[in-house]
């Protein structure tokens, strides 16, 4: 089904893991896509994708962190491809360290990508949105420590607690103009991200071997699996469609039961 045929959507960090399956969900449901992320092989991904759908599909190097780039990536997209009516902040950064480790540095990049550039990018798009009239979707990547803090990662929990708050916020503002303003929190995904986060936290929370800290984990899952980047996109497909006109300010949990709240 092309429930997205002629829109225009914007995802953030859509070269890689779950922003790559968000990207492709969109291309394949007939939407003209542009993945904007920091890497050098964000044209390449974008042109792999354009292959693999027959989308129309631009890449942008983007650092989101950087106001000036940020207008200027959107502005590139609507001019290429048309008014962006989809806006999915989902670049993403996250460090692990104990608290007397914690550098400020580290505080400051997860913070600034994870919160400063989701709103950098909700603010281009909202201005892009009311520009040319559209009842446009906006929606922001958080994470299950966005429900619940975890160990060795206090900077990334404030920094995801804060997409929440920013979506609900943005949500009321924008309400009566007809925008949308969800947030979603994945669970345990199977992406670089988490093949990370279960090297070093396996290192600092026992003596686990490659793959044993998440196997544990998923254990503990009722559906008892780790999800996939096409169950999150589903997910967001759906919230920027039609059928969820009438859904803004919410955060839904895509983690197979793991945090029911």
């Amino acid at each position: 089904m092309k429930r997205f045929a002629g829109q225009t959507v914007f995802v953030t960090g859509g070269n890689r893991g779950i922003g790559r399956g968000i990207a492709t969900r969109f291309a394949e449901e007939g939407a003209h896509v542009a993945i904007a992320a920091i890497e050098a092989d964000t044209p390449d991904v974008a042109a792999e994708l354009a292959g693999a759908t027959g989308a129309k599909v631009l890449g942008l190097r983007l650092d989101v962190t950087d106001g000036a780039a940020v207008r200027a990536a959107y502005a590139e997209a609507e001019a290429k491809l048309g008014a962006i009516s989809v806006s999915v902040q989902n670049a993403g950064v996250i460090t692990i360290a104990r608290v007397e480790d914690l550098t400020e540095r580290e505080w400051d990049l997860n913070l600034d990508v994870n919160t400063k550039g989701v709103f950098l990018c909700c603010q281009e798009a909202i201005r892009r949105f009311r520009a040319s009239g559209t009842r446009g979707r906006l929606v922001n990547t958080a994470s299950g420590q966005a429900r619940q803090g975890f160990i060795y990662t206090p900077h990334y929990a404030a920094s995801k607690f804060g997409v929440v708050g920013l979506t609900q916020s943005l949500a009321k503002e924008l309400a009566r103009e007809g925008i949308t303003a969800n947030a979603i929190c994945p669970g345990i995904i199977h992406t670089d991200m988490w093949d990370y986060n279960d090297r070093v936290w396996g290192q600092m929370l026992g003596d686990y071997g490659p793959g044993e800290l998440m196997a544990e984990w998923v254990r503990g899952i009722p559906m008892g699996r780790a999800g996939t980047t096409a169950e999150v996109a589903a997910l967001v497909a759906f919230l920027a469609s039609a059928d969820a006109a009438y859904i803004t300010g919410q955060t839904i949990n895509v983690d197979g039961g793991l945090i029911m709240s």
